[in-house]
């Protein structure tokens, strides 16, 4: 596959986007210089159809409401980019500003995009409790997660060309990078008005995505296909790699705060929890989410008396999210903080905290599904093991208990600290796209033994994994299967590949195709070729938060989506420069409950990226929006960890005794940042309660005790 901004095709056009100004207000007008005959001006008006994404209120061109700055309110197409520019650059947005939003003034009415409030009944009813019963101690902390770009190999693109002769039926091709290409066909389809056989997407290279081409490549698709539809000529649309950065979709910032109030024993009695998300304009994939952020804030322990409300937020800044994770990992980073501190209150190491207080092994998740949670006490003293957890944590404890209340200006001596953290992972989206479509895959036998495999969406690390598990079932040679993945055109609809889904649920429905197959093959004494089967899924719909919601929302969820969790136990290791205050990883070691591993070397490969990825959001990816906009340095001073930053990562997987396969790709971005932030709060002696923590956050704690020091 090649990329979006490698295709070049005789007599194509290419666009730019006029972008909104200000970060809120209403649109009056755009003044633009006199436009030569082969240039094109295309505004919000001009679109044939509706002028939004498939499910999502994300307007294509904004026709009236400004929302952030940046949003498109016109294109200009022309043969060449240098002109666009030069005219571009005389466009002029004409808009009445209106006070913006944003995260910090918030919540204030109207800006609520859903919101969740739960709570279960209270343990005992008042007076019941004696008097050595009484709750001993209250802790709250508020944990903040900040903002991520994917930074993905190519800025986001899309090429829309007509083909057929003109008067004749015709089809619009579009070319992009998309992990929903199905999305792509059905928005671009009604945006303008044309009958859905006559939309076809070509997948470009996708590349590693970290989520970020779930659906924004749709917004650039309808952009160009618009183009197209009203030049009669192909148009190309590239972002600018700063334009990708100001405006694409990152994860979300978080703000959680959690109340635990203590037995006498340390346990939990009760717990509030506020979250609040920020989703940018708009609001995409808000259900989801806001559900997986609740979610993973419970945690997996017990909390018998539990009220929570979450918050999804509409503010100006570009629509954000989702990334891996869909927010279950900002509510893990909350609740395993929140526990580490309860340890670290009682002087009790926190992996023997976490054992204890884990919930029962036959139990129900807050949102209603049962759930098998026996392999997470395993799993953590598995992972302690491999890194020898029990005696370093002792040691570093022993060592910050002496050195409590100085400062390293009194004691010059070396600063480490280890963390732990537990985190489990859906293998699917809890609510469904298209309301709970089904979505499959269709598998070809042919007489010579060669087997075709059909699916929209699939990048070359699963492909090899499902022509793995395709010839172990049907006894095949790996050159002998072809996987057709290229878009639309002839393949069913698999949905979007994300979540860890594909490696997970596709992965099953591939295993129940071949097997399919394989009976027909066995069964019929003269089998006609080629032998097809198709498979399919339906999500299994049910009320959330069953028996647990105030307000219930009026909506489902998929419960299959949680009946497969993958449980995922991070170790972090790390020691404090005493010059620059840096922390040095020393080790990350990364336990794995996944069920049945299908590809051990794929399955490394994806939770060694992904615990590299969730290094860097927990370390030293700042980013932050300022009135609504991105500051220009952060684009040049933005920074992923060099491979010179890498620690070594152990990865170890439990076995299990599972026929199924489970999600992990995403386990390490729930439980790494947590381990990491409480190894450094060991470190320092101090609560850490955000990330990215670096060495600006160590350095104010430091200065901090040598001012108190020097009274």
């Amino acid at each position: 596959m090649v990329f979006v901004d490698d295709i070049m095709i005789p007599g194509s056009l290419y666009a730019l986007s006029i972008r909104a100004p200000i970060a809120r207000g209403t649109l009056k007008g755009l003044t633009c210089p006199q436009l030569p005959s082969a240039y094109t001006l295309i505004q919000g008006k001009d679109i044939p159809g509706v002028n939004h994404l498939e499910e999502f209120p994300l307007p294509i061109l904004a026709k009236e409401a400004l929302s952030y700055i940046g949003e498109p309110v016109a294109l200009l197409v022309g043969p060449d980019m240098g002109r666009l520019q030069e005219y571009a650059a005389q466009c002029r947005v004409i808009a009445d500003e209106e006070k913006p939003f944003f995260f910090e003034d918030l919540p204030a009415a109207g800006r609520i995009l859903a919101q969740r409030d739960l709570g279960s009944p209270a343990a005992a009813a008042p007076g019941d409790k004696s008097a050595e019963d009484i709750p001993q101690r209250i802790l709250s902390g508020t944990y903040q997660t900040g903002i991520q770009e994917p930074w993905y190999a190519d800025p986001q693109a899309a090429v829309a060309v007509y083909t057929g002769e003109p008067g004749a039926a015709r089809h619009l091709v579009i070319h992009t990078a998309t992990q929903w290409p199905f999305h792509v066909k059905r928005s671009v389809a009604g945006v303008l008005k044309l009958p859905l056989d006559a939309v076809r997407v070509e997948l470009t290279a996708l590349g590693m995505h970290l989520d970020g081409k779930v659906w924004y490549p749709s917004l650039i698709a309808c952009q160009a296909a618009l183009g197209a539809y009203l030049t009669g000529k192909p148009v190309k649309l590239v972002l600018t790699r700063e334009e990708d950065f100001r405006y694409a979709p990152k994860r979300q910032r978080t703000v959680i705060a959690v109340h635990s109030t203590l037995g006498k024993t340390g346990e939990i009695r009760e717990t509030a929890i506020t979250l609040q998300t920020d989703l940018g304009a708009q609001g995409v994939f808000t259900d989801e989410i806001l559900d997986r952020t609740c979610l993973g804030s419970l945690g997996a322990y017990k909390l018998p008396v539990m009220s929570l409300r979450g918050t999804a937020l509409s503010t100006n800044i570009p629509p954000q999210g989702p990334f891996p994770g869909f927010g279950i990992s900002q509510g893990f980073f909350a609740i395993e903080r929140q526990v580490s501190r309860i340890a670290d209150a009682l002087h009790q190491d926190p992996a023997a905290w976490r054992k204890q207080h884990l919930f029962p092994k036959h139990s129900c998740l807050a949102i209603g599904v049962p759930v098998k949670a026996g392999e997470a006490e395993a799993l953590i003293d598995m992972t302690a093991a491999k890194s020898d957890y029990y005696r370093k944590w002792a040691a570093y404890e022993l060592l910050r208990s002496h050195r409590r209340g100085t400062s390293w200006a009194v004691k010059d001596e070396s600063l480490r600290g280890i963390g732990i953290a537990l985190a489990y992972q859906p293998s699917g989206f809890l609510s469904p796209p298209q309301g709970g479509a089904s979505y499959g895959l269709e598998l070809s036998l042919e007489k010579d033994g060669s087997l075709d495999i059909y699916i929209a969406s699939c990048t070359e690390g699963f492909a090899r994994l499902w022509r793995q598990i395709a010839g172990n079932i049907l006894s095949l040679e790996a050159a002998h299967i072809r996987i057709h993945a290229g878009g639309t055109e002839g393949l069913p609809d698999s949905g979007p590949a994300s979540n860890s889904r594909y490696a997970v649920e596709l992965s099953s429905l591939l295993e129940s195709a071949c097997r399919a197959l394989e009976k027909q093959r066995l069964q019929e004494p003269l089998p006609v070729f080629p032998l097809r089967v198709r498979q399919s899924y339906k999500p299994a719909l049910k009320v959330p938060w069953e028996g647990k919601a105030v307000a219930q929302p009026s909506r489902h969820y998929d419960e299959t989506a949680l009946t497969r969790l993958g449980w995922g136990v991070a170790v972090v290791e790390v020691a404090i420069d005493p010059v620059a205050y840096t922390p040095k990883i020393r080790g990350i070691w990364l336990g794995i409950a996944g069920g049945r591993i299908l590809c051990e070397k794929q399955a490394r490969l994806s939770v060694s990226r992904a615990a590299i990825q969730a290094l860097g959001w927990a370390a030293q990816e700042q980013l932050s929006y300022t009135q609504g906009n991105i500051p220009e340095n952060l684009f040049y001073t933005y920074g992923i960890p060099d491979p010179e930053d890498i620690p070594l990562i152990q990865i170890d997987f439990m076995e299990q005794d599972s026929s199924e396969p489970k999600g992990i790709g995403e386990l390490p971005f729930s439980s790494l940042p947590a381990a990491y932030v409480q190894a450094v709060s060991q470190a320092m002696d101090h609560p850490f309660e955000a990330i990215p923590l670096g060495a600006k956050a160590i350095w104010e704690v430091e200065n901090q005790r040598r001012k108190e020091a020097a009274l």
